[in-house]
């Protein structure tokens, strides 16, 4: 059954990558251009720019195949990874069937591994950030993300522990402060970063920022759907057809 579900973990992870993609190539990438568009003439103003800096990859393929290849890959491998923590919490979230433990997971997901990160570290076009921080800027991303995660399954723990004590409801409540307080604590430990530079246009940066998270948005959703709609029809088929497809 893993493997089963594996393969349609990908399936879905790969349709969700597409569409993101699709997402991404209307409405992020205009403002990656006005983002380059930006350092090109900020680095001809200060005269930084040398013969040497032309880019290996052109840009035309860099927001083409490039970015295909990206969000798919992105896409297939999170679909993976979704199928493995299914098949762990499958029949495990009370009387949820497929379709609903695989939308609880993937808003679970998205909350703990997009929108927590994003609200320390949110994702920056060209132009912003030192190049020489990128490394360090990285690691505290996923940092972020590892940290969230981890608050997250303590948090399912935790209202695994408290549910016959305090009732299903107060025990998610619990669990939810439980995650918010460790969430706010890691956020207020971990350094800041900011190098935005002077003049770098407030729209183009929120503008990119939202279509950031919209991707995001748009992967989570359709795997989450997909996914579901996936492994319904291989868990929940009748017994007399499983047996016949073996």
């Amino acid at each position: 059954m893993i493997r089963s579900l594996l393969i349609r973990g990908m399936i879905a992870g790969l349709v969700a990558g597409l569409i993101g993609f699709g997402f991404a190539k209307a409405f992020g990438e205009p403002w990656v251009a006005r983002a380059i568009a930006f350092e090109e003439q900020h680095e001809h103003a200060h005269s930084h720019h040398h013969d040497g800096d032309e880019q290996l990859i052109g840009r035309d393929t860099q927001s083409g195949l490039g970015l295909l290849t990206g969000v798919a890959v992105f896409g297939t491998a999170l679909g993976g990874i979704f199928s493995l923590v299914f098949a762990l919490a499958y029949g495990r979230l009370g009387a949820l069937r497929a379709r609903g433990t695989s939308a609880l997971l993937a808003m679970g997901g998205f909350v703990s591994v997009a929108v927590v990160p994003f609200l320390k570290y949110p994702p920056s076009p060209p132009a912003v950030g030192n190049a020489d921080t990128i490394g360090p800027r990285t690691a505290l991303f996923f940092g972020m993300v590892a940290i969230s995660i981890a608050a997250a399954v303590f948090a399912v723990w935790l209202q695994r522990r408290t549910h016959a004590r305090h009732g299903d409801w107060n025990a998610t409540i619990i669990a939810g402060v439980v995650y918010i307080a460790l969430m706010v604590i890691a956020q207020g430990v971990l350094p800041r970063v900011d190098e935005v530079p002077a003049g770098f246009s407030a729209s183009v940066l929120w503008n990119f920022r939202v279509a950031a998270i919209g991707i995001q948005v748009i992967i989570w959703t359709t795997l989450g759907l997909v996914f579901g709609a996936l492994a319904a029809r291989q868990l929940e088929r009748p017994a007399s057809q499983r047996m016949a497809a073996v």
